[in-house]
């Protein structure tokens, strides 16, 4: 069996193949195709480290992504998470390949970001904002740069000095960040990509701006507010995970019989003179849409 680094991995997944391959990858999950049970996890006795497995199978690929996630390593040269995914032959159960695990899960949750602006977004993708400094913007702004590389994108970060030393570190000659100015907007595209506990943004809903919130993937996580969640059209990419993972969602006390999964919008894109809140919480089967890309190129 193959084992892929993370740069290899990185490389193993450009953006525009993984948007490609998450499209028909949505539309199989919501089809019954792909069966992609609940997360186990396991935490180890006597400690704070925690083991996590999200398995899930179609009728080509059976893919198993394993993390462990160890809160005490923060401050040492060991990264908090770590782990794989593997991936088999669903007709023979040939091992093929592994990839490393935090990447994919970089990868695949800014791609389903995209699919989301190609699906959902009002008009041309002109001027982005990014709320956050963290792991997922490095791999939002990546995906933007891969595929909406004129766009203009705007960073707000906790502070000044956090998003100055964000734009300055990942910016490129061709594909420039910048901090959020006070008078910056009307935006196109927001995307929210933090793990906060308190609400972020929470502008007028503008049927001309989609809203993509990523983080608070816990139900007392909550970065987009209810202003906006209750007055827009509502799509999520994982209707069976997100009534107790879509922390935006649910303090905003909406009806689930109102939220749409991703794969709605599909020949039926909503109607422009509406907002539209997605909210992504992620789901194994998008590692299984990663690992689509890579065995497709063996």
């Amino acid at each position: 069996m193959k084992q892929y680094s993370a740069p290899q991995t990185r490389a193993l997944l450009p953006y525009p193949a993984l948007v490609d391959t998450l499209a028909q990858t949505v539309q199989d999950y919501a089809e019954g195709l792909i069966r992609c049970p609940e997360r186990l996890s396991v935490p180890a006795p006597d400690g704070t480290g925690l083991l996590m497995s999200m398995p899930t199978a179609s009728r080509d690929l059976l893919v198993t992504k394993i993390l462990t996630i160890c809160p005490e390593n923060a401050g040492t040269d060991r990264p908090t998470i770590q782990g794989v995914v593997t991936c088999a032959d669903a007709r023979t159960g040939t091992f093929l390949f592994s990839l490393d695990g935090p990447t994919v899960t970089m990868r695949r949750t800014s791609a389903i970001s995209m699919l989301g602006i190609r699906l959902l977004a009002r008009g041309p993708v002109r001027h982005v904002l990014m709320i956050g400094t963290g792991a997922q913007a490095i791999a939002h702004a990546d995906a933007l740069a891969a595929l909406y590389p004129h766009a203009t994108v705007a960073v707000r970060g906790r502070s000044p000095e956090r998003t100055e030393a964000f734009c300055r570190q990942h910016s490129t000659p061709s594909f420039p960040l910048i901090p959020e100015d006070a008078h910056d907007g009307p935006f196109d595209v927001v995307l929210t990509l933090t793990s906060s506990t308190a609400i972020l943004y929470d502008a007028p809903a503008d049927p001309k701006c989609l809203v993509i919130g990523v983080g608070a993937y816990r139900p007392e996580m909550i970065e987009v507010g209810p202003n906006i969640v209750q007055n827009s059209l509502l799509y999520v990419d994982d209707p069976i995970g997100a009534p107790t993972e879509a922390g935006d969602l649910i303090q905003a006390g909406v009806n689930w019989q109102d939220v749409s999964p991703l794969a709605a919008a599909f020949g039926n894109p909503p109607p422009t003179s509406k907002p539209v809140f997605f909210k992504s919480v992620g789901c194994a089967a998008w590692d299984l849409a990663a690992c689509r890309v890579v065995a497709a190129h063996q």
